[in-house]
């Protein structure tokens, strides 16, 4: 981990992640289990989820626990949630990461495929808060983080109901941190910009949107998904105890 800053707070901390499998989320999964937290997982994919499972293990840094489970489905969700919190205690560190930016033109969006879109990027974070709000408050504070997305400050078309849900997120932050801060739970989201997955390389990356990209971005460079996990890193940490309530744009200066 050279290079990277150690947070002592995140040792032995119970963190719980949605959609930690891959992308964005397999880099926040190995940079928490990095820290010496005690990591869980959910995920829908198990290949990718079971083999990052056994990659960890592998260079030595504990037992991170994967389950799977459809974050559209509440109740699988929620068994999950508390799957971790019997395995490593309480959980005091949420990030809320499971998204897809499924492309979609807006004639052909149905009642049915909004709602579900709603349900993939926007719902289950706030089931997720809601669930572990009790073990946080038991524990005196906590830390959830909530992933949203610059998309809609771009203006970018072609996902209306994406962007919408998106952008909710950040008043779904502001909202939760306003309830949750009296017993000492901070609440903060993350956008991040265009990131270089796997997904996004294969699905969306062209010649023509890395010139865009370059011309738009103020750093002239392809950003990495460790990148948002050193944020939120940081945001889990006691290091940012005094930060609640905030959305942290992580685009390479392109809004």
């Amino acid at each position: 981990m050279s290079g990277w800053a150690i947070y002592p707070s995140l040792k032995g901390k119970s963190v719980f992640i949605t959609g930690g499998g891959s992308g964005i989320g397999a880099a926040i999964t190995e940079a928490f289990a990095q820290q010496g937290a005690k990591v869980a997982f959910c995920d829908l994919a198990l290949e990718p989820s079971n083999a990052l499972v056994a990659r960890l293990a592998e260079a030595g840094h504990g037992e991170v626990l994967f389950r799977q489970a459809d974050v559209r489905d509440i109740d699988q969700l929620k068994a999950a949630i508390a799957s971790a919190a019997e395995a490593h205690g309480p959980i005091t560190a949420l990030v809320n990461n499971a998204a897809r930016d499924d492309r979609h033109a807006f004639d052909t969006v149905t009642p049915e495929y909004w709602d579900e879109r709603f349900a993939v990027n926007l719902r289950h974070q706030f089931f997720a808060a809601q669930a572990v709000f009790p073990m946080m408050k038991e524990a005196g504070g906590g830390s959830i983080i909530n992933f949203g997305s610059t998309s809609w400050m771009i203006g970018q078309g072609g996902m209306p109901g994406y962007t919408t849900a998106k952008s909710a997120v950040a008043g779904l932050t502001r909202a939760l941190a306003r309830d949750f801060g009296p017993y000492d739970i901070r609440v903060n989201c993350i956008a991040p910009g265009w990131i270089m997955t796997e997904r996004q390389k294969s699905l969306w990356l062209t010649p023509e949107g890395i010139e865009e990209l370059m011309k738009r971005q103020c750093l002239k460079r392809q950003l990495q998904p460790v990148e948002m996990a050193r944020l939120a890193l940081f945001l889990a940490a006691d290091d940012s105890s005094a930060m609640t309530n905030q959305t942290y744009v992580a685009d390479g200066g392109w809004v």
